[in-house]
């Protein structure tokens, strides 16, 4: 909720008083439905996937999280009748694939936190498609900036009374761990300014790019953050943990090169 409500707060700056990006008004009462529906979907996927994690291991979560592109490419299809070259969806085949070896089959399973997982999976999904749809449909297009800045206070409203619930005595933690740690402040506001950039760089490259390329570079991500950990921290590594993101990394330049050619 932190991040979401920096969120709102940096892109008000940034288009109000900076005026980094021209100030867009909503259109329509559709429009505007979009928007909110997009902010709902983000928190539920937030949501989602921290209670998948209860009940799940974090190693099988990723490998359900790897299927995303999967449910991109199946939202796409369905919003915006899109369809890639069959190539292009051959190619999601080793970066799924890669990231599920890689996780290594984990035998833990619970129903409910793996439909609360598949949950999440799609949501991501859903939520990536629209917001394209937001960032380039003609006559209600919005730039990345605006868009953040009318998400982002829908999701502070429909975050917080679930936070509450959830966590009703977030507050005092809150308080008593910065008495604790001195710079505890400082972390939260370096992170959610962190946060604000990524989402903004997420709109960006759904907008000059694709919902599914943002969610197969995400699989890469993956592959890229294990890499930087093992030469950073010196983590064990596995043969077949190895095996599993050579694989998701060959399949991203292979979806890249696809899209290079179907153009």
């Amino acid at each position: 909720m932190c991040h979401m409500t920096a969120c709102a707060v940096l892109s008000y700056v940034s288009v109000v008083f900076l005026k980094i990006a021209p100030f867009q008004r909503i259109k329509s009462r559709s429009q505007f439905f979009r928007i909110a529906t997009l902010s709902v979907v983000f928190c539920g996927s937030v949501v989602g996937g921290n209670i998948s994690l209860r009940y799940l291991p974090v190693s099988f979560n990723q490998a359900v999280g790897a299927t995303t592109p999967f449910f991109t490419a199946l939202f796409a299809y369905l919003m915006t009748r899109k369809q890639e070259a069959w190539v292009t969806y051959g190619c999601l085949v080793p970066v799924v694939t890669g990231v599920i070896i890689a996780s290594g089959g984990e035998p833990s399973f619970h129903l409910y936190g793996f439909i609360m997982c598949i949950g999440a999976t799609a949501a991501r999904a859903f939520k990536s498609v629209l917001q394209g749809v937001l960032l380039s449909s003609e006559g209600e297009k919005l730039n990345s900036m605006n868009l953040l800045l009318y998400m982002s206070p829908i999701a502070v409203l429909v975050l917080l009374p679930v936070a509450l619930v959830m966590e009703p005595n977030v507050v005092d933690v809150t308080m008593t761990l910065a008495t604790e740690h001195r710079y505890l402040g400082l972390l939260i506001l370096v992170n959610s300014a962190m946060a604000y950039g990524a989402n903004l760089l997420n709109f960006l490259v759904t907008k000059h790019t694709s919902a599914l390329t943002l969610q197969v570079l995400g699989n890469a991500k993956g592959a890229v953050a294990v890499v930087i950990s093992i030469l950073i921290f010196q983590n064990p590594v596995t043969i077949i943990g190895i095996a599993g993101y050579t694989m998701t990394v060959m399949g991203v330049v292979a979806y890249g090169e696809s899209k290079r050619r179907h153009k």
